[in-house]
């Protein structure tokens, strides 16, 4: 059964500013920002998504948790960092159209810490605000079936903009609610999962953080969908976030001096863990010529970045470490 939505004006309007900031970012070569960037950001976004949970520990904190530095703190809230960092890092690797992919997820992010950590829940569950229930989420017999429908939905929907689609999940996962804990959690990864698929370049943009700041609007307005039904503001609010979110980056990052080690890095975002051609990277880089791009994997190749397949036209190309 499909979700009930509607795709308003305001959503299309935030979708198409959306594309114009991918579009400046790009353009800008933001996405090869430094290393040291790209896991601060990461960071932010698993410190704001774990204290939307409860989590008390500080950014700092956090920072030293991955740095496995010793960090004096709650041990629930310590293994919570150190499960949703590896957790994140994996972020592109997942199934994004598999709920299998999905229980993995939420077991790699759970472990330790719930009890039935990457299964669907066996019993009823409700969200609460003080005493008050907030949510009644649907039995636990329909669970099974509601998340089938869910990653169906996702899957045959392809010309549904991915941002629209993902928020969409997110929503559903927190109506729904397939576990027992870790659902909030789980629908702001995967959502994040859904995004990076299509745009490598929020694998580093910090979505969660924003969330945070605006979290009791973000309660506020999934509490309204239930009322009405339908996710359609739930989808407004997270367009807005992610619009949001991407200026932010754009005005924290600047653009770097080209280099060939730069570009090489964007490039290891870029693809990831697929074969390219020559033409595929000056297509990443279109203000090089075709020299200056054979040098830059020539000098990749002998720092043993990249290896090298087949020959002349076939020549084929695959990053040793992506990720």
């Amino acid at each position: 059964m499909k979700p009930p939505f509607t795709i308003t004006p305001k959503a299309l309007n935030l979708c198409s500013k959306i594309s114009e900031l991918i579009g400046k970012a790009q353009g800008l070569k933001l996405f090869s920002m430094p290393l040291k960037l790209r896991r601060k950001n990461r960071i932010r976004a698993i410190h704001s998504s774990l204290s939307i949970e409860g989590n008390t520990l500080t950014q700092s904190q956090v920072t030293d948790i991955i740095n496995n530095k010793h960090v004096i703190g709650p041990a629930k809230d310590i293994l919570e960092v150190k499960n949703a960092f590896k957790t994140y890092a994996a972020i592109s690797k997942f199934d994004i159209y598999d709920l299998k992919s999905f229980l993995a997820a939420h077991k790699a992010l759970m472990q330790g810490l719930s009890p039935d950590a990457g299964k669907l829940r066996a019993a009823g569950v409700g969200v609460f605000k003080g005493n008050k229930v907030v949510h009644m989420a649907p039995k636990a017999d329909m669970v099974f079936g509601l998340m089938k429908d869910l990653f169906t939905f996702l899957k045959a929907e392809k010309d549904l903009h991915p941002f629209i689609k993902s928020s969409i999940f997110h929503y559903e996962v927190e109506f729904i609610h397939p576990f027992s804990d870790g659902n909030g959690r789980m629908g702001r990864l995967w959502q994040g999962a859904i995004i990076v698929k299509h745009y490598p370049l929020f694998e580093f943009i910090p979505i969660e953080s924003l969330i945070k700041k605006n979290q009791q609007e973000y309660y506020r307005v999934l509490e309204a969908c239930d009322k009405q039904g339908n996710s359609t503001l739930f989808v407004e609010f997270m367009l807005k976030i992610i619009a949001e979110t991407t200026e932010q980056f754009i005005r924290e990052t600047r653009p770097q001096a080209q280099t060939s080690n730069n570009r090489i890095e964007l490039a290891v975002v870029y693809f990831g863990k697929k074969d390219f051609s020559r033409k595929d990277y000056m297509l990443l880089h279109k203000d090089i010529s075709s020299a200056t791009a054979s040098r830059d994997m020539e000098t990749a190749v002998k720092e043993k970045r990249l290896v090298k397949i087949g020959d002349k036209a076939l020549t084929r190309y695959r990053f040793v470490s992506a990720g």
